[in-house]
């Protein structure tokens, strides 16, 4: 089978403001590292956006999830319940601490957390829950946040994917006691490698701080207090990511607008789109379907291939990875997991480009 000249990719960063003018900023005052004027703006615009004034820029979005559990005093002996439908960082950075993950089903519905097999899975090690707003849609925070209050557990926002996703007219990522955010080169704003921590307490960003800068007391020079890390966000990064910010809004349109195509064009096909739900806004980092059998997601994905369309798997859950097998069963997670596919998401993408997608989705169904 020939190979298609052009392949439309299920991601691809959207510059269409300063992004190349900041840079060259940093490049002629000579400001590259993780010191510099864009760090300060970045981060204030950024806290101004989500409506935090805790927050603390990191170099990734994994390295967010560490140091946020770690600020949080999370470690060994502790159990931290975590959904099994994520991405592996959310699982691996809980084992980092030496804690436990503890796993939990979703819900069909919206692929999100579920509320009750969390309250069935806490236990007197149980130190924390942690959400992750998969995809762009919210979780029942209404939900996670009384189960946690009740059980006096922590609560960490997992909002890697969900950038510009509302509940109840809040942004995610303020509900909890910590957040975390990544700004990888397929999120949803980018700084090509970069992540933000969010937190309810002043204290809680200020350990954070500390400890993404190899904790270095603050009143004697190249002294360290506590064994920490180099997290730092750098100058350059941070002037991508304010660029990106200056145009939010348009993005998060043209990604909607997206997502609505899909909706509109893949109505009455054999599977499901991943859709908003009532008081909830989807910010649609990935426009995502459930194909309803799953033996037709891999030969649906091979045929998009053919005609020049790149496609990707939803996660594996994580209870199934060799490093983190439990030997346990969900049912929603892994049926998940078997139908679902990522399709190009992003805010590039012309009408012609989503017709084009769905007409091949359409011909292969029917």
């Amino acid at each position: 089978m020939n190979k298609p000249e052009k392949m439309i990719p299920v991601y691809q960063p959207y510059f269409s403001g300063r992004e190349k003018t900041y840079v060259n900023e940093c490049l002629d005052t000579t400001w590259i590292s993780s010191k510099g004027e864009f760090i300060r703006r970045f981060e204030q615009g950024f806290g101004d956006y989500i409506g935090s004034s805790n927050v603390t820029s990191v170099c990734n979005g994994t390295v967010a999830i560490h140091l946020a559990l770690e600020a949080l005093g999370i470690g060994a002996g502790d159990e931290v319940i975590v959904p099994t439908f994520t991405y592996i960082a959310s699982v691996n950075t809980i084992i980092q601490t030496g804690a436990k993950p503890v796993f939990v089903d979703s819900l069909d519905s919206t692929w999100q957390i579920d509320p009750e097999d969390v309250k069935r899975k806490i236990t007197p090690k149980t130190k924390a829950v942690m959400v992750v707003h998969l995809y762009g849609l919210p979780c029942d925070m209404d939900a996670m946040v009384a189960i946690c209050e009740k059980h006096k557990l922590l609560l960490v926002e997992d909002c890697a994917e969900a950038f510009g996703s509302r509940y109840k007219g809040r942004h995610v990522g303020t509900f909890g006691d910590i957040a975390t955010f990544s700004f990888f080169g397929n999120k949803t704003i980018t700084t090509g490698e970069g992540g933000m921590v969010v937190a309810k307490e002043r204290g809680t960003i200020q350990r954070a701080f500390h400890l993404k800068n190899q904790g270095v007391s603050q009143t004697r020079e190249y002294w360290h207090d506590v064994v920490a890390y180099n997290y730092r966000m750098t100058n350059i990064c941070a002037a991508i990511g304010l660029a990106q910010l200056e145009n939010v809004e348009e993005i998060l349109a043209r990604k909607r607008q997206v997502a609505a195509w899909y909706q509109e064009d893949l109505a009455e096909l054999p599977l499901e789109t991943h859709r908003e739900i009532p008081d909830t806004v989807h910010s649609f980092w990935m426009c995502s379907v459930a194909v309803n059998d799953a033996k037709q997601r891999q030969p649906l994905r091979d045929f998009l291939r053919a005609q020049g369309i790149e496609t990707r798997p939803v996660f594996y859950p994580s209870h199934t990875m060799p490093h983190c097998a439990t030997g346990e069963t969900f049912t929603v997670a892994e049926s998940l997991a078997a139908r679902g596919i990522n399709l190009p998401s992003y805010p590039g993408l012309s009408r012609e480009d989503v017709s084009f997608i769905t007409g091949k989705i359409r011909q292969f169904f029917c």
